[in-house]
C-alpha cells in the first residue's frame, strides 16, 4: 500500500515536471487593468459628489460636479459679445453698402458731366460758326449789330458753361476716389462675408470655448468600472488638469505572465492560457497568449555619478534568466471571480495549441 502511494506520488511529480518542461508556466503573473485619471477640465469649488472610493459606476455616470455659476456667467458676457460682433458686421456691411452706392453716383456724375462736355462740344462749334457768319454779313450789312453781338454771347456761354463741366467732371473724377479709398477702407474693416467673416468667427470661437468650458463643469465617468483615489471631497477646489480620481475600466482585464527567457521560443500568440489567481486557488481561468512583449528596461549601463554608466556586480557562475512579460487576454471569468489590479497568479501556456483563427483575430480590449 505504502510502495503504491510512493509511486502515484513519483507519477504525478513526473507529470507535473514535464508538463512544466513541455508547457512554459510562471508562477510571477499580475492582474492588470485600463486605469483613466479623470482630470477635470476647469477650475472651481465641487458643489456636488455623489461616488465614494471603489464605488460602481457605470459610463455617462456623474462623478462630480464644479460650480457651474461662473461658467455660466462668463458664457451669457460671450454671447452678448457675439450679438454684438453680430450688429458690428451688420453695420459695416451697411458702411460698405453706403460706400458702394456713393462710389456709383460719382461714376454716374462723371459720366453725365462727360456727356455734358461732349453736348457743350457740338455746342461750341455750333455758337462759333454762327458768330463767325455774323461777323462776315456785318461788313455787308446783311445783319445787325445786336445779331453779332447775341452771336458773341452765346459763344462766349457756351465757352464759359463747357469750363464748368470740366470743373464738375474733375470734381466728379475727385470724388470718384475718394469713394474708392472710402470703399476699400469699408471692406478692409468688414473683412470676409457671412460665417467668414473673422470678428464673427473669433467671436463665435469664444462663445463654444465658453460653452465646453460650462460643459466641462459635469464631470461623467468616461468607462463603466470603478472609482479608486478620489483626491478631494465636498466643498474642495477641483483644479483643472490635476488628476482627481480613477476609475478601473471593468470590462479591462487582462493577466501579464513574466515567463523566462528561455520559454519565449515555446510561447505564440494564441495559445491557450490557464491563469490560476492567488485569491482563487480553485477557479482557474481561461485565456490565450494575446501578445508577447519585445523588450524589457536595462538595468545595467544607465548613467551614474559624473554620466558614467552604472554597472551592477554579477556573478559568473550564475546566470539568471531575464522575465519577459507575456500580456493574456482572459475569454471567460466566472461571475464568482472579482478581478482586481495586482492580483497574483500563475500562467500555464499551453504551447502549439494556437490556431489560425486566433492567429488572424486582433483582440482590441
Amino acid at each position: 500500500m505504502t510502495g503504491s502511494v510512493v509511486f502515484i506520488a513519483l507519477f504525478m511529480i513526473i507529470l507535473q515536471l514535464w508538463k512544466y518542461l513541455q508547457n512554459p508556466w510562471t508562477r510571477d503573473g499580475k492582474v492588470q487593468a485600463k486605469i483613466v485619471q479623470v482630470t477635470p477640465r476647469v477650475s472651481g469649488q465641487i458643489v456636488e459628489l455623489p461616488v465614494r472610493n471603489n464605488q460602481f459606476v457605470n459610463a455617462g455616470d456623474l462623478l462630480f460636479q464644479i460650480d457651474p455659476r461662473t461658467y455660466e456667467a462668463t458664457l451669457a458676457e460671450v454671447r452678448a459679445e457675439y450679438e454684438e460682433a453680430i450688429d458690428t458686421y451688420k453695420a459695416q456691411r451697411q458702411n460698405v453698402l453706403a460706400f458702394e452706392a456713393k462710389l456709383r453716383e460719382s461714376m454716374a456724375a462723371i459720366d453725365q458731366a462727360q456727356s455734358n462736355i461732349k453736348a457743350l462740344d457740338a455746342e461750341i462749334v455750333k455758337a462759333k460758326a454762327e458768330f463767325e457768319r455774323q461777323k462776315e454779313l456785318l461788313p455787308l450789312r446783311a445783319t445787325s449789330q445786336k445779331s453779332l453781338e447775341a452771336a458773341q454771347a452765346e459763344y462766349d456761354s457756351a465757352v464759359e458753361y463747357r469750363q464748368g463741366a470740366e470743373a464738375a467732371l474733375v470734381e466728379a473724377m475727385h470724388t470718384l476716389e475718394q469713394s474708392q479709398a472710402e470703399l476699400e477702407q469699408a471692406r478692409a474693416q468688414l473683412g470676409a462675408l457671412g460665417d467668414k467673416n473673422p470678428g464673427i468667427r473669433a467671436a463665435l470661437a469664444i462663445v463654444r470655448q465658453a460653452e465646453l468650458n460650462l460643459e466641462y463643469t459635469t464631470v461623467i465617468a468616461p468607462v463603466t468600472g470603478y472609482v479608486t483615489n478620489i483626491d478631494f471631497r465636498y466643498g474642495d477646489q477641483a483644479v483643472a488638469n490635476k488628476p482627481a480620481m480613477s476609475v478601473v475600466d471593468i470590462n479591462s482585464f487582462w493577466v501579464d505572465g513574466y515567463f523566462r527567457e528561455t520559454f519565449i521560443r515555446r510561447i505564440a500568440p494564441g495559445d491557450r492560457a490557464i491563469v490560476t489567481l492567488l485569491a482563487y486557488p480553485d477557479t482557474p481561468l481561461e485565456g490565450y497568449v494575446e501578445s508577447i512583449g519585445w523588450g524589457i528596461a536595462q538595468q545595467d549601463g544607465t548613467a551614474g555619478n559624473d554620466l558614467l554608466p552604472q554597472i551592477n556586480p554579477t556573478f559568473d557562475w550564475i546566470r539568471l534568466a531575464q522575465r519577459i512579460p507575456v500580456r493574456v487576454y482572459l475569454t471567460n471569468t466566472p461571475a464568482s471571480v472579482k478581478l482586481r489590479v495586482g492580483f497574483t497568479s500563475s500562467v500555464l501556456v499551453m504551447s502549439g495549441t494556437a490556431d489560425a483563427r486566433q492567429n488572424a483575430t486582433v483582440h482590441t480590449p
